[in-house]
């Protein structure tokens, strides 16, 4: 299996990967705050039994400006892509997310999932997500969503009841929220990044 994980900005992603019979390839993309970035990731599946687990994480709380374009094509059939991609927007930070699953023509028993959630903590923040599917074949299963979306109020609400300080309940809702990306990666950089939110 190649499994890696990418500090944007400091490790260069590479721009297109294809993955043959029975391959398996497990990354995770880091965006660290103060990151300004255009990735742009073209992954083919072109051998049956390929698989594909992506996911992401981005902090941009000041003025960065992050575009990620992943783009997962699934030329032959019987393979298995799943994208998750958190991030947390603060500030005047603008962030994006394309993602593309393409099934090509005859690429039957695809099992293809795409999922895109952006938190933002100010009135300022912008986050555009584009979630795609471009299907040719009908026996499939795929499925894309997105959120964008503030904080939630009622969880604010009911651990400020509990006696957990403001700034601390948000901290804990922002790392709750961060979670199945963060338990993918090593303590140490888990910590270094819990102690950025």
């Amino acid at each position: 299996m190649n499994s890696r994980i990418f500090i944007v900005g400091r490790d260069t992603v590479p721009a297109e990967v294809s993955l043959k019979a029975g391959e398996k390839l497990c990354w995770t993309l880091i965006c660290l705050p103060g990151t300004s970035e255009t990735v742009d990731l073209n992954i083919n599946l072109d051998g049956p039994g390929a698989e594909v687990d992506l996911a992401g994480l981005y902090l941009c709380r000041a003025d960065e400006k992050l575009t990620l374009n992943v783009n997962v094509r699934h030329n032959c059939g019987g393979c298995i892509s799943h994208q998750l991609f958190k991030g947390i927007v603060g500030g005047s930070a603008r962030t994006g997310f394309d993602g593309l699953i393409y099934v090509a023509h005859g690429a039957q028993k695809t099992k293809a999932y795409q999922e895109s959630h952006s938190i933002l903590l100010s009135a300022e923040a912008r986050c555009e997500s584009r979630p795609q599917l471009e299907i040719y074949a009908d026996d499939v299963e795929c499925s894309h969503g997105a959120t964008t979306g503030f904080l939630n109020e009622d969880e604010l609400f009911y651990m400020r009841s509990r006696g957990i300080p403001e700034k601390e309940a948000r901290r804990l809702q922002i790392i709750s929220f961060l979670a199945p990306v963060l338990e993918r990666l090593p303590e140490t950089l888990k910590d270094d990044i819990i102690s950025e939110c």
